[in-house]
């Protein structure tokens, strides 16, 4: 049997309808996560376009207690792996142990890895060696691994939600491009404000325990990720997602000053992440199509982590945000 595409107003009905429980999780979320709005909404775009972010912010800023946040009102199977420099590759995807049976035959029995959840929490990504690290890259592309020459699929949906410390700062490693590339979106966790932190004090040293309710169901939110592919993107946003990140990349001709200071540029996975991005971003908002606003918006997120600057560039003080200022200045 085939499945008829939903008409229009179908579409605008499911919409509203998921758009209104994304609403009350946001809301949840916000009430555990003190004055982290922006990094929540990061957190829901990744989850809603079907892929995977990279926090990054300094230790105590509550990314640990943002992905159990998440977990526990989506309804997801979680799991959290500390990152340490003696983890090995099998301490995450698993291994097969030799078993002895009654009859004294022996045979291997695969023993599942923590990598086998919905919501993975990677927590200090950066503390774990690059052969470690690697070890999640097959399973956030590509849905499975490999042991033993034998497939293994994780369970669906799979999201990875990882931390990173800051790389200035000791005993870290820094992520292989091909790895980073794979998170749709750099989230930068700051520091809360004077009245955030405020409301934290009051919230976190008392006596009351907070439950958390599932408000939105696995099987939903695989329902949600169908929908934001389904949104309709104008032109002019199309062309928008391609004029910027095409002129991220060095040697195409478009801006020569800008040119001489970009090492590498991102590929066309940015592309893609930036289209599915504004999409999600449309769709917690309410609204049924994506604008060239939020491709403005969700630029730095999206290319911060898929590209790099030349030394001479880094050596004048350009960081990564200024050159993305300059990227995305044509559009606005």
């Amino acid at each position: 049997m085939t499945t008829l595409a939903p008409t229009e107003t179908q579409l605008i009905d499911r919409i509203e309808e998921v758009g209104a429980k994304i609403e009350k999780v946001r809301e949840t979320t916000a009430s555990i996560i003190f004055g982290q709005e922006r990094v929540i909404d990061l957190a829901l775009i990744t989850l809603l376009s079907g892929g995977h972010a990279l926090l990054i912010g300094v230790p105590g800023l509550a990314k640990t207690s943002l992905v159990e946040t998440l977990g526990a009102v989506l309804g997801l199977q979680n799991k959290r792996i500390q990152f340490t420099p003696d983890l090995m590759p099998s301490d995450i995807v698993g291994s097969e142990v030799l078993e002895e049976g009654t009859a004294g035959r022996r045979s291997f029995r695969f023993v599942e890895g923590p990598i086998f959840t919905q919501l993975l929490m990677a927590d200090e990504i950066n503390r774990a060696s690059p052969k470690t690290q690697s070890a999640l890259l097959q399973a956030m592309q590509e849905h499975h691994v490999t042991v033993a020459g034998i497939r293994h699929d994780v369970p669906r949906p799979f999201h990875v939600l990882a931390t990173q410390n800051p790389l200035e700062q000791e005993g870290t490693y820094p992520l292989p491009e091909a790895q980073l590339d794979r998170f749709l979106l750099q989230i930068d966790v700051s520091y809360p404000d004077a009245a955030a932190e405020r409301r934290m004090l009051f919230a976190t040293t008392g006596v009351e325990d907070r439950v958390l309710k599932t408000i939105l169901s696995a099987d939903e939110l695989m329902i949600a990720q169908r929908l934001v592919r389904q949104l309709p993107v104008g032109d002019q946003v199309v062309d928008a997602i391609l004029k910027l990140v095409r002129s991220a990349r060095p040697g195409t001709g478009i801006d020569q000053e800008l040119d001489d200071m970009i090492a590498w540029g991102p590929g066309p996975r940015a592309s893609q992440a930036l289209m599915l991005a504004v999409r999600a971003k449309a769709m917690i908002e309410g609204r049924l199509a994506p604008s060239i606003d939020d491709v403005i918006e969700l630029a730095e997120p999206v290319l911060k982590h898929r590209m790099a600057l030349t030394f001479a560039a880094r050596a004048e003080g350009m960081q990564m945000s200024d050159m993305v200022a300059k990227l995305v200045a044509p559009l606005g």
